[in-house]
């Protein structure tokens, strides 16, 4: 009756959330928001304040959403606009694997919120009592494909806003300490 999708909506809410917490509040050994301040800076994503609350209350709320499969097409493009920005920035130059740094756990995060929206949330879910147990392949996609877009705009606009002066690029930061928000390492 759901158990499935309802045990999958916990660990990958879960995950979101504790990440989001992370960089929010430095829950769970993160570096709070002042420490995706200076990790938003290493990655050239200007202004850093504005760039580090989106993250860390996309990852936070949109986690929440999945776990309670809630406005599951907005928690998809949550998940999929912070894991694409993730990628782009800091793992696809490490390839796929997770191991070296690669993308190989950000796209699993995103596409398994991809799915939870497309085959829906299921009957155990706050989706479920507004009727939406399944949203189907055109919400799932266009969330996903919404958030890869956000991505995208994020960072352009970021690296346009950037000072001249402003250091940073894509490796100044390592996978682990991007995932997690912690600070750069010096």
């Amino acid at each position: 009756m759901g158990i499935g999708r309802l045990l999958l909506r916990i660990v990958i809410g879960g995950i979101f959330v504790a990440h989001g917490m992370q960089k929010l509040t430095g829950a769970f050994g993160g570096a709070g928001l002042a420490g995706t301040e200076k990790m938003m800076a290493a990655q050239r994503m200007y202004p850093t304040r504005r760039n580090a609350l989106a993250v860390a209350v996309g990852e936070t709320a949109g986690g929440a959403a999945i776990v309670l499969g809630a406005g599951m097409p907005i928690a998809t493009f949550a998940a999929v606009a912070t894991m694409a920005t993730a990628v782009k920035k800091v793992h696809l130059k490490n390839g796929p694997w997770n191991v070296d740094g690669g993308y190989e756990f950000n796209l699993a995060l995103g596409t398994a919120a991809t799915a939870l929206t497309i085959d829906g949330p299921g009957p155990l879910s706050l989706d479920a009592l507004i009727g939406k147990s399944k949203w189907g392949p055109f919400w799932g996609l266009l969330a996903a494909g919404a958030g890869v877009v956000a991505a995208s705009l994020a960072i352009e606009m970021g690296e346009k806003a950037a000072p001249a002066d402003a250091g940073g690029s894509d490796a100044d930061v390592a996978p682990e300490e991007a995932a997690t928000g912690a600070a750069p390492s010096a």
